[in-house]
């Protein structure tokens, strides 16, 4: 009894490593021994397949296992390499799209002024560029890169987009200040085109937010003047040239005197994005003195 628990102390005991020297000694002398008796190898091929087959079969599932996730992984790395070349071309296209976004607003803005410019093509004009302005998202009151080194002068009239813009207050060199007729001190004497009745257009930021001017002191008494009339300036203004279109009517009513009526205008002008401008370069009072030359005439006779 004392061996046998000897014995299994001993088994217990027994390190790997001894184990794996025992089983390399035990199958070396298995081999020797089988080719020394002819022994037919069968039996330990058998038990080698038994063990190996499923060996190799695991490893092959495994190097399968492997290959798909290289794939995967460069199949991966190929996306995402496409992907960034593709947000690299959206990005181009987006600046591209965005320059001729650009391009087509200007071609409009550049258009409009043309078309303007051949709509008073009695008047000689400067075109200019607005540099800054006031606070705020309205251009009451803003500052052009152009001067009286390009003949312009105080009470010039300015247009832009389809109308009246303002007039000319200071002048330098290469700079002017414009007071838009959206000014809250700015007062335009204008008329009906249909019965040449005058009236006062005046500033107002509150109706502007509307795209709207006021006006009053216009006398129809014959109620000829409606919604949709056309406003421009009046031959009587001191300071505007006649004939630069201001809006139209879109509302009118009597005034308290019950002899005169007010109302608003629509203005054509984007007063909230200005940016480039026509400057006539001739004052009303030009014209007054008789020193003012239209467009096309010639000094010689």
């Amino acid at each position: 009894m004392k061996n046998l628990k000897k014995k299994v102390r001993f088994r217990i005991n027994l390190k790997s490593k001894h184990l794996l020297a025992i089983m390399t000694i035990f199958c070396i002398c298995c081999i020797i021994a089988t080719f020394a008796s002819g022994i037919s190898t069968a039996p330990l091929q058998e038990a080698a397949g038994f063990i190996l087959v499923p060996f190799e079969k695991s490893i092959g599932k495994i190097s399968s296992v492997l290959t798909d996730m290289q794939n995967r992984m460069r199949e991966k790395e190929e996306i995402l390499s496409e992907n960034e070349d593709l947000k690299a071309q959206i990005d181009s296209l987006t600046q591209q799209n965005n320059k001729l976004i650009q391009d087509q607003t200007e071609l409009v803005r550049l258009q409009e002024l043309y078309n303007l410019d051949q709509q008073y093509s009695d008047y000689p004009k400067v075109a200019a560029r607005i540099i800054s302005k006031d606070p705020g998202n309205w251009y009451d009151t803003f500052m052009i890169n152009k001067g009286s080194s390009d003949g312009i002068r105080v009470d010039n009239n300015v247009i832009a987009g389809k109308g009246l813009v303002g007039i000319v207050t200071e002048v330098g060199s290469d700079w002017a200040t414009v007071r838009s007729i959206i000014d809250d001190s700015s007062n335009v004497s204008a008329m009906a085109v249909s019965t040449s009745d005058n009236c006062v257009v005046e500033g107002n930021k509150e109706l502007i937010d509307e795209g709207k001017l006021s006006f009053r002191q216009l006398y129809d008494k014959e109620n000829k003047v409606t919604a949709g009339e056309r406003i421009v300036t009046s031959n009587i203004s001191e300071k505007y040239v006649e004939g630069l279109f201001i809006g139209y009517v879109s509302e009118i009513k009597e005034e308290s005197n019950n002899l005169t009526k007010a109302g608003t205008i629509v203005t054509p002008v984007d007063f909230q994005h200005l940016k480039d401008v026509l400057v006539i370069t001739v004052n009303k009072q030009d014209y007054l003195d008789g020193t003012a030359v239209v467009e096309g005439e010639s000094d010689e006779e």
